[in-house]
């Protein structure tokens, strides 16, 4: 059976039995949707990946009793939902006076900034649905899905030096279009 073919109840089977290999693939297949997930929840990224991390640190502990009453993925988001709700909830325990918060300076943008970076925001996304395929996908794999050029090298079943490659032009073909678009590079 390949690996592609394997079923995820297999692979935590092999997991509960010590297989680091298995947790890789499952890492590979569910990790850009339990960070997705999680980032919304929490609105933020950092979190999303530190949570999103653990949740597999959790698959390798609680492997041996998985007992198979729902589908791998949905167990997997269980476990982001309860360790983002419960860091979200020690984040609010861990509250300011008033004091404190009146000295902390107020760094949001000012609408026209907000509106600014939507804009861009806007174009950015149509430009890139405008690269060829293989460009496209390097791009929404790095900067959407979180993925490191070497996941994406295995993503992709290609040498991670086509990777490098890819992600060079895809950069060089956005900022050429950003510029044409009237756009500078920077942000907003």
């Amino acid at each position: 059976m390949t690996a592609a073919a394997e079923t995820d109840r297999a692979l935590v089977d092999r997991v509960a039995k010590g297989d680091r290999a298995a947790v890789r693939l499952l890492f590979m297949r569910h990790h850009a949707r339990i960070y997705r997930f999680v980032a919304r929840q929490t609105g933020s990224e950092l979190m999303a990946d530190d949570i999103a991390n653990e949740v597999f640190l959790e698959l390798w502990r609680q492997a041996p009793g998985f007992e198979g009453r729902s589908e791998v993925s949905t167990w997997l988001l269980g476990i982001a939902r309860f360790k983002a709700l419960s860091l979200l909830r020690k984040k609010k325990e861990d509250w300011i006076d008033d004091e404190a918060a009146a000295a902390v300076p107020d760094s949001a943008d000012t609408p026209e900034v907000v509106t600014m970076k939507e804009d861009k925001a806007a174009a950015l996304r149509r430009l890139i649905d405008a690269l060829p395929e293989e460009h496209r996908t390097v791009i929404d794999l790095a900067y959407y899905q979180g993925q490191s050029v070497t996941e994406i090298a295995q993503v992709l079943d290609i040498p991670v030096a086509t990777v490098k490659t890819r992600m060079f032009y895809a950069r060089k073909k956005l900022g050429e279009a950003l510029k044409a678009a009237g756009y500078d590079r920077g942000w907003p």
